[in-house]
């Protein structure tokens, strides 16, 4: 009999707990603000890739439009948590279907501006580019 109380309470205490968990972490708005944060750090980065390869058409793999079968991207940010020091964004572009994917890395600041831009990728143009731009870097 004191075994059946004790496992009846050992059950409601586990599930009781569970479920208090469950709720806390459900309804913590934190990572979810985190996220808006990221998808706008990511937009402004888009821009920003755009703006330097300067094609017409160009695919982006990145942290919001992820194919594993090119590679993984990321976002992460740059600094100590409390520390508001900006972001590094990672991922891969192509001009079009015949192109190759090239890696690229971005650090932005906290104000979202580029701080530097790293790309992989053997177009004459942005190596004559990069020679002149110490934000931007290009190697083949």
């Amino acid at each position: 009999m004191n075994h059946r109380v004790g496992r009846f309470l050992f059950v409601l205490i586990i599930s009781v707990s569970v479920a208090f968990l469950s709720y806390q972490w459900i309804t913590n708005p934190e990572p979810r603000a985190e996220r808006t944060l990221q998808e706008s750090v990511i937009v402004v980065a888009r821009e920003a890739l755009k703006s330097v390869i300067e094609a017409d058409a160009i695919e982006i793999v990145d942290p919001l439009a992820t194919n594993r079968r090119v590679g993984k991207a990321y976002i992460f940010p740059n600094g100590d948590k409390g520390d508001n020091g900006g972001w590094v964004v990672s991922g891969f572009y192509r001009r079009d279907e015949n192109d190759r994917w090239h890696p690229f890395l971005m650090t932005l600041n906290a104000d979202l501006l580029v701080e530097h831009l790293k790309v992989r990728d053997n177009n004459q143009e942005l190596l004559e580019r990069a020679e002149n731009d110490p934000k931007f870097e290009a190697s083949l």
